[in-house]
């Protein structure tokens, strides 16, 4: 697992993953039994979201881009951070989201030691 010292950089991790189709690194920012829910899916463990992301990244997520941005933190204590991002998928053939493809996600950030992972992602359309 990548170490990770501050928790408001793991929206970019995944970013920097998703650009370079990398699924073991989009993974890597996972705790190990962390979960991923997206509409209609849910992946539970750093190696079961590796593995959707492999196929999602050869299918239907191959060349586009996905991004976003915090609009809120929620510290509920030192060691767990709920972090709020607004974004979405950015399909090939498009420079910019279109319409319908804007989702809100929360993204339950914890800390072990100097590190933060990613303990649950859930997203969905706005």
């Amino acid at each position: 697992m990548t170490t990770v010292s501050d928790p408001a950089v793991i929206p970019q991790r995944i970013m920097d993953a998703w650009k370079n189709n990398d699924a073991a690194g989009f993974a890597s920012v996972f705790t190990e039994d962390g979960t991923m829910i997206l509409p209609g899916v849910h992946q539970k463990g750093r190696n079961a979201i590796a593995a959707f992301m492999t196929e999602a990244f050869a299918g239907p997520y191959a060349g586009t881009q996905v991004i976003g941005t915090p609009f809120d933190v929620k510290t509920l204590t030192d060691d767990v951070v709920i972090l709020f991002t607004q974004g979405g998928i950015r399909p090939t053939t498009a420079d910019s989201l279109p319409d319908g493809a804007w989702v809100r996600a929360t993204w339950v950030l914890v800390r072990d030691g100097d590190s933060w992972s990613l303990a649950s992602y859930t997203n969905a359309p706005y």
